[in-house]
């Protein structure tokens, strides 16, 4: 940094110290997005598993989840539905968001999966998803879910 060359060395050390905390604040945002972003995803492949133990670790206890078809259920009705069930056959995420505000953090994505059907058969879903994920000590949970019906394209 050139221009630095004319303040003492000082003035080079506080300038610098600044421009490197500046640089770490932007990294921690990015780090707490990041870490969100991978709950949602440890969330994906645990609902796509039917993995009850880390569907439970992931999950707060007074969990609501709502379906676009309108339904809610609450953390032992979630689990209930997943838990061994192999609801899915495959699910995929995309345009995915995440802000992430003090303790608390939202994503937005579009949700396409086919379903497994009690009578063999399978199904689809395309839909719109806002999910509100809380920190903990050991990591991000969700909160809440709520999923909505897109537009036909």
């Amino acid at each position: 940094m050139p221009f630095l060359k004319r303040f003492g060395a000082a003035a080079r050390f506080i300038t610098v110290a600044a421009l490197l905390a500046g640089s770490a604040a932007a990294h921690a945002i990015d780090s707490d997005a990041e870490r969100v972003a991978d709950a949602v995803e440890r969330l994906r492949v645990a609902m796509l598993d039917s993995n009850g133990a880390t569907l439970r670790t992931l999950i707060e206890d007074d969990l609501t989840y709502g379906h676009s078809s309108g339904q809610l259920q609450d953390r032992a009705a979630f689990l209930k539905t997943l838990d061994g069930t192999h609801a899915f056959q495959s699910i995929a995420l995309s345009g995915q968001t995440v802000t992430v505000n003090g303790d608390s953090a939202w994503v937005r994505h579009t949700f396409d999966s086919v379903n497994n059907l009690p009578d063999g058969k399978t199904s689809t879903a395309h839909i719109g998803v806002l999910q509100v994920w809380k920190r903990h000590p050991d990591g991000w949970r969700l909160f809440a879910r709520q999923a909505y019906l897109l537009p036909k394209e």
